[in-house]
């Protein structure tokens, strides 16, 4: 009902996340499980970077469009849809802080966890506001 609309691509964006978020927090526990293990390498979730240039490309037309009356001619704009973008785990293998190969520092994942669990809240609360204007219409 709401596809297509500036409401559901809010909300729809909040919602994917908030789903990252929640990945984030696993890898997070998942680093801090295993700040003891011998040369253990810590993993991050890349995802706001990806979702923020796939949103710049819709906005990103060329001045000149080329025609392209052929499938399989090659435009030179082609957009990426926001809904596309997946988050990947990225494996820091580079970086050694202790004498075991481990690198993770448990007080950087602590901050990383704080971080990450303020910016659900916030995505939370802005579903929350969103869904409140909508049931302020309603009404």
């Amino acid at each position: 009902m709401f596809e297509g609309t500036s409401f559901g691509r809010t909300v729809d964006l909040l919602q994917r996340s908030m789903d990252v978020a929640t990945l984030r927090r696993q890898v997070i526990a998942d680093n801090i499980a295993n700040a003891d293990v011998p040369n253990f390498k810590r993993s991050v979730i890349n995802f706001e970077s990806s979702l923020q240039s796939a949103l710049e490309s819709t906005q990103d037309r060329p001045a000149l469009m080329l025609a392209t009356d052929n499938p399989r001619h090659i435009s030179n704009y082609q957009p990426v849809d926001y809904r596309t973008v997946q988050p990947r785990r990225v494996l820091d293998y580079m970086t050694t802080s202790k004498n075991n190969g481990n690198n993770v520092d448990p007080e950087e994942e602590l901050m990383a966890s704080v971080q990450n669990q303020l910016m659900y809240t916030l995505q939370a609360q802005a579903v929350s506001y969103e869904f409140g204007q909508v049931n302020l219409v309603l009404r």
